[in-house]
């Protein structure tokens, strides 16, 4: 599933080809994704222009502008979903196409249809019930180490699994949660209770470097995932311990292990990890 930095990336794709672009045509090839989509969709999208481009969490906002209401799309790729620029139909895969003035076409393209969409009003859109319940931001003022280190306090789960619960911090998925653990030098077994303030600075800086990082490079192109462009991320090019089991750690040497937390691989140095 694309994380963070991969929907960051999309975000900031659709903002330079689309800001201020007027949707001229909509396209509805079926009635849901993984829930049902909006009723009458393409009159309420044509017409209205692409004011503004959002990112919560794994989420794309996209703000419109040119009716009686401001109204919000959001946007969840799901596990195969991706948006597309131009180029020619995708089949049966492509869902969604957005027509815009300039003759840009947009492709909505999800084989396993996990990918949601829905259109509201901007006004209500921060507690949408896709959004209401969504923790802090890991690239938003405010995250540093105190504040997670209060939300980690008490938890009786391993740190790696509490970071990644999107009601604490959202958008660190499995590969961004156990790259920054290694560069913090925190183990992803040790209890998120235990994990104190000095443990909490380290891991909240490595949080936003890592991902600070992978945007810089695209996201990870591992399966699915290509920017709206069509280019591959290069993030997977700086793994320095996610899919490397039985490699040597670049900082001390020790052997880079594998082990399964919450159905999710993790990789991890036992050595210089604590």
């Amino acid at each position: 599933m694309p994380e963070l930095p991969e929907v960051e990336t999309v975000m900031r794709g659709l903002h330079a080809r689309l800001q201020n672009r007027r949707i001229v045509s909509f396209v509805q090839r079926r009635p849901d994704l993984r829930f049902p989509l909006p009723p009458g969709l393409a009159g309420r999208l044509t017409g209205r222009v692409c004011h503004g481009f959002r990112r919560r969490a794994k989420y794309i906002l996209v703000d419109l502008r040119g009716g009686p209401e401001a109204q919000t799309l959001i946007l969840h790729l799901g596990m195969s979903g991706r948006l597309s620029f131009d180029g020619a139909p995708a089949g049966a895969h492509e869902h969604l196409t957005f027509g815009f003035d300039d003759g840009t076409v947009l492709r909505f393209v999800d084989p396993r249809r996990f990918g949601m969409l829905d259109l509201v009003p901007t006004a209500a859109s921060a507690t949408h019930r896709w959004l209401a319940h969504l923790g802090l931001e890991p690239l938003a003022p405010g995250f540093d180490g105190p504040a997670l280190a209060r939300l980690l306090a008490g938890r009786l789960q391993p740190v790696k699994t509490a970071i990644m619960d999107q009601r604490l911090v959202v958008g660190v998925g499995n590969i961004y949660a156990s790259e920054s653990l290694h560069r913090a030098g925190v183990s992803p077994r040790r209890l998120a209770a235990n994990v104190g303030p000095g443990r909490a600075a380290a891991l909240s800086a490595a949080i936003v470097e890592v991902l600070e990082q992978a945007i810089t490079a695209g996201g990870s192109s591992l399966r699915d995932y290509v920017r709206a462009d069509g280019q591959l991320g290069n993030f997977q090019s700086f793994f320095r311990v996610y899919d490397r089991a039985g490699e040597p750690c670049g900082r001390c040497g020790g052997a880079v292990v594998k082990l399964v937390q919450g159905g999710r691989a993790t990789y991890f140095c036992g050595r210089c990890q604590r």
